[in-house]
């Protein structure tokens, strides 16, 4: 491994290998110069490194590791994007013989935490940087959207693409697009919005002039956005769900299973629990198009949690439908779309844990 000593405390710096002779590193706003020469290194791809403050060495983020000889994911050119090809796995589909949603949203938090850990953040925390784990600070999901407009099969390989960039002083925003390997045809998109919390206190807190210069360095210079549109359905906001609801799954549990890293509920958790209340005749003639949903407070492993659903659309003959628990009590059969509100709430206390919506399409014959 490549090393360069360097004099750096407390912070995790990065830099990007330009054609000129020497490079400047920020280090705790002043600069130094390292020749580039020095550093070239054959099978240096995006030409990115990092500079450890524990180690006070300079290392190239592809040095390769156990892992990457594994993974068929890889830095772009640019080092600002990430992409990596996955095989479905036959546990992954569902009734439709098709990856389900959960695979997808699992899919894209797995290339997320493969593109920060390539750039050399940390491994034992969802992108943490230094000065995160130093004060105890973690990222958390604020907002999920996610398009899926051709569900791959067992044994397709999907390519994932995504990068991730500021959004504004109170967080980032990350972005993926999906592509069918051997067509390259786009078969998905999906965006997100990701704020800091304390992990001690639990409570949300604004990111740092400190903790942005650590890893807006891998972020693209100018906005790109999956959802370039104006007025795209990931722009809209989600009204909250009135009682009473039409249908609803009441009581639902946490497994010790649906924990993550940072002691609580994982995010692909919440959408499983939001399909539960679906009626099951939308589930029966109906594929999930899109799903957008809000994160308004963790779910904690003893919390016990109702899953709300009503129709969003008044003349949609679902919104005619009564039931409980995912049931529904009349045909549906020939409408096309569907477009549902939910809310996930403490069963004990009603509070609002998540609010969301989905778009439903009718299934085509495969």
């Amino acid at each position: 491994m490549l090393k360069l000593s360097c004099n750096v405390t407390n912070h995790l710096h990065t830099f990007s290998f330009f054609s000129d002779s020497s490079l400047f590193i920020p280090v705790n706003r002043r600069t130094i110069a390292v020749s580039s020469s020095q550093l070239r290194k054959p099978a240096l791809d995006p030409l990115r490194a990092v500079i450890s403050a524990d180690q006070g060495s300079i290392t190239p983020v592809n040095s390769c590791t156990p892992a990457d000889r594994f993974r068929a994911g890889r830095l772009m050119e640019d080092g600002y994007s990430y992409k990596e090809k996955f095989i479905v796995r036959s546990y992954e589909v569902g009734i439709n013989k098709t990856a389900t949603v959960e695979t997808i949203a699992n899919l894209l938090q797995e290339v997320a935490c493969n593109h920060v850990q390539k750039c050399g953040f940390s491994t034992d925390g969802f992108a943490t940087t230094l000065t995160m784990r130093k004060l105890h600070l973690i990222w958390v999901t604020a907002r999920m959207h996610i398009e899926i407009y051709k569900y791959p099969a067992w044994s397709d390989v999907v390519e994932i693409e995504t990068w991730c960039q500021s959004e504004g002083r109170i967080g980032t925003r990350r972005d993926w697009i999906l592509r069918d390997s051997a067509t390259n045809e786009v078969i998905g998109r999906a965006t997100s919005k990701w704020v800091m919390m304390n992990q001690d206190t639990r409570r949300l807190q604004r990111v740092t002039d400190e903790v942005r210069d650590e890893y807006l360095v891998f972020c693209p210079r100018e906005p790109r956005l999956a959802f370039p549109e104006e007025n795209n359905s990931s722009l809209k906001k989600i009204p909250k769900l009135e009682d009473p609801a039409q249908y609803s799954m009441l009581e639902l549990k946490p497994r010790r299973a649906d924990l993550d890293m940072n002691q609580h509920v994982n995010n692909v958790t919440y959408i499983g629990w939001v399909l539960e209340s679906i009626p099951q005749e939308i589930i029966d003639t109906h594929e999930l198009q899109v799903i957008t949903l809000d994160y308004r407070r963790e779910c904690q492993q003893d919390d016990i949690v109702d899953s709300l659903t009503t129709s969003e659309i008044p003349d949609d003959p679902i919104s005619k439908l009564t039931g409980t628990n995912g049931s529904a009590t009349s045909s549906i059969q020939g409408h096309s779309e569907s477009q549902f509100l939910h809310m996930l709430r403490l069963s004990e206390d009603g509070q609002e844990i998540n609010r969301g919506r989905t778009q439903w399409r009718k299934k085509s014959s495969r």
